[in-house]
């Protein structure tokens, strides 16, 4: 079975968010996916609803085996593990929350999954910690790398503060 890498998202605004994201990414790795670049964590303003505290988001970068389908339903699972439920609030407050942005260059769009994510490259929040880890990706449909793509967002349009870690 082939390796491939994978870029991935995660947030939280609920309880310690940076340890949920933390404890997520963690978790993922104790379950067969190998664990590479991981970015450093940003408070992020809310994006579609905005009535909710900020959120820790952050981007890593993962190697892993499994198909981006099986990917998807894995990170799944380990939202519920981490105690993620479904408020009915699209973009609402959630304890984690794990995105695939980018599967090798995969290009597909299926009821289930489309990569890649189909609004990564509006958004500072995914756009600002994957420029941490990998700014020269190119985005597999756009071929635009990811710091052009950040550089082309408005200043204004969401503000993404970078967390102290001590």
């Amino acid at each position: 079975m082939k390796w491939n890498t994978a870029y991935l998202s995660v947030g939280s605004n609920i309880g310690e968010a940076i340890d949920n994201c933390r404890s997520g990414i963690v978790s993922l790795a104790l379950n067969g996916i190998e664990l590479g670049s991981v970015s450093r964590f940003y408070l992020t303003e809310p994006m579609g609803y905005a009535d909710q505290p900020w959120f820790i988001n952050g981007v890593f970068q993962i190697s892993t085996e499994l198909e981006p389908v099986s990917l998807l339903k894995r990170l799944k699972q380990a939202e519920r593990e981490c105690g993620r439920v479904d408020t009915g609030i699209r973009f609402g407050p959630r304890v984690i929350d794990f995105d695939i942005l980018l599967y090798a260059d995969i290009v597909m769009d299926t009821a289930e999954l489309i990569l890649p994510h189909p609004r990564m490259h509006q958004r500072r929040f995914v756009l600002q910690p994957l420029c941490d880890i990998a700014p020269e990706l190119a985005h597999p449909v756009l071929g635009i790398s990811m710091r052009r793509l950040l550089d082309a967002l408005p200043p204004d349009e969401q503000q993404c503060l970078p967390v102290r870690e001590d």
